[in-house]
């Protein structure tokens, strides 16, 4: 009732004056009990009539529980949570409010905002869009796993493997023995034996490593401690901690995770420990369980994994130069609201978090393990975080383009989607946009590289699509990437035949020079 009594008092406090001074009187001492209802009993209000949104996020498969998110004009937000039911009830009530989208009042200035918006962020996608392989491979479980081994425990057929992980992910009872093959801990021609002895040599290097950083000196632990220590220990109190495996003070796991995340940075120095790492440590140690193994693991993260946290800027740049080309050919319209906002928009700062920490923070660990193990499979791609990415965008970034948004709403937008998204529905989303994309005729020289890693033998592997030079290349006659370029259509060559291959014009252009988004780099 509070609610209710709140909310009309808000539509109404804009409302002329009937009564003359009274009528102002009674509703402003309405207000003031409203503002200490606010205090008191944490009762808000929101003018509905100058909200810029209406939204629900829906958290479970019957679509009753989830988060109601109001937003103002001024990008400032109310959100309702409903863990118990209920929220579908309110969307059928809300659904009644869509014919305001198309209504006008007679007295309203044209240029005005018309009314209020509402939309539920419910999205689907048709089996039409999907992968033609998407239904036919299960989890990676025990039983699969073991079909894969021959009697010496070497991995037969390893890209039927990977295949199979990329689709239907690995049975978390088996990631602890399945990700070190991932992770390129275990070659996976290794028998069972060697593997073994592999671990025992390798646990011997992690005893050397944390000896060399135990017995450093006074002036070098006080140095180690000021770069590296000190944030570590901050960080690994903080990590996961509403993880049984991590949860209570003094948990023997928790000074796990910060051994390795020390002992890495003495192996390492050049990297070092940057904050985000404890985020890719905590998941491998709670699956794999075993410090020197889960160190390892890290290390072959580290060194063979793209989406990774990094100091260096050029790896990050070199992500959202991708980022920013596939969003230019598969979401045109997305890509030209980017461009309009200049530099800042072109930075996708929105994105940053997702690469940077592989989507931890915005699925729930059972949502972003799957990601990682579709990721680390390699299958078609080693850039697939990258499809995740427009996936995402593509499901959840209507409202971005629909209304217009700024940079900073933009980043405040994707920001509130976090642990509010289908894993399940982004992943499905991100094969389909991969297939797409290895199906086209031609893929532009700049974005080669996406599609360069695939394995012998398979149905999509024969296929190499033609690279299509899009710009111009400096200090080269030719294409670097293998890049053809195709003749304007309006001067026909008239040596033009069916045998005939196209060649590149003097200049290195393919009609007009594009608009050179590609070499877009962060300004200083």
């Amino acid at each position: 009732m509070n609610h209710s009594v709140s909310s009309a008092s808000s539509l109404d406090s804009h409302a002329p004056s009937e009564g003359g001074c009274p009528s102002q009187a009674m509703r402003w001492e309405e207000q003031q009990k409203l503002l200490a209802l606010e205090q008191l009993c944490g009762v808000f209000r929101v003018d509905l009539g100058h909200m810029r949104s209406l939204r629900l996020f829906f958290s479970d498969d019957a679509c009753t529980s989830g988060q109601l998110v109001i937003a103002s004009r001024e990008s400032q937000y109310k959100i309702l949570h409903f863990h118990h039911a209920g929220l579908d009830k309110l969307a059928e009530v809300f659904q009644q409010w869509k014919c305001c989208r198309e209504t006008q009042p007679k007295d309203q200035v044209s240029d005005e905002k018309s009314c209020m918006q509402f939309s539920i962020q419910r999205p689907t996608l048709p089996s039409t869009e999907t992968h033609p392989e998407e239904r036919l491979y299960r989890r990676v479980d025990v039983t699969t796993w073991l079909r894969h081994l021959n009697h010496s425990g070497q991995v037969e057929e390893e890209y039927k493997l990977r295949k199979a992980i990329f689709f239907g992910g690995i049975d978390p009872s088996i990631r602890g023995e399945v990700w070190p093959f991932l992770l390129h801990y275990y070659s996976y021609d290794s028998t069972s034996q060697e593997r073994e002895a592999w671990r025992l040599q390798k646990r011997a290097h992690y005893h050397d490593i944390q000896q060399r950083r135990l017995s450093m000196s006074l002036e070098e632990h006080s140095e180690f401690w000021r770069k590296v220590q000190f944030t570590v220990d901050k960080d690994v109190v903080r990590t996961d901690r509403s993880n049984q495996f991590f949860r209570g003070e003094n948990n023997p796991n928790v000074e796990i995770m910060r051994r390795i995340l020390l002992n890495y940075a003495v192996f390492n120095p050049d990297m070092g420990y940057c904050q985000g790492m404890s985020d890719l440590v905590a998941p491998l140690l709670t699956e794999i369980q075993d410090e020197s193994d889960t160190f390892w693991c890290f290390v072959g993260l580290m060194e063979n994994t793209i989406f990774i946290s990094s100091p260096r800027d050029e790896d990050m740049e070199r992500q959202l130069m991708y980022l920013r080309e596939l969003l230019r050919l598969m979401l045109p319209r997305f890509h030209q609201h980017l461009t309009r906002l200049g530099e800042d928009g072109l930075q996708l700062l929105f994105c940053h978090r997702w690469i940077l920490l592989c989507f931890k923070r915005e699925f729930p660990d059972t949502e972003a393990l799957r990601m990682w193990e579709a990721c680390w499979a390699h299958y078609q791609t080693d850039y697939f975080h990258l499809f995740l990415c427009v996936a995402i965008i593509v499901l959840y970034g209507e409202d971005v383009t629909e209304q217009q948004l700024a940079t900073d709403q933009m980043l405040l937008h994707f920001s509130n989607l976090s642990m509010h998204m289908n894993g399940e529905l982004v992943l499905r989303k991100a094969r389909s946009l991969l297939y797409q994309f290895r199906l086209l005729p031609r893929i532009p020289c700049s974005l080669h590289d996406l599609c360069k890693l695939c394995g012998p033998g398979m149905w999509d592997s024969r296929y190499i699509p033609t690279v299509e030079c899009s710009g111009e290349h400096p200090d080269s006659q030719s294409c670097p990437y293998g890049g053809t370029s195709t003749p304007q259509p309006s001067s026909p060559s008239p040596s033009s035949s069916p045998n005939h291959t196209p060649t590149p014009p003097l200049d290195g252009k393919r009609g007009c020079k594009k608009r050179d988004i590609f070499t877009f780099r962060k300004q200083s």
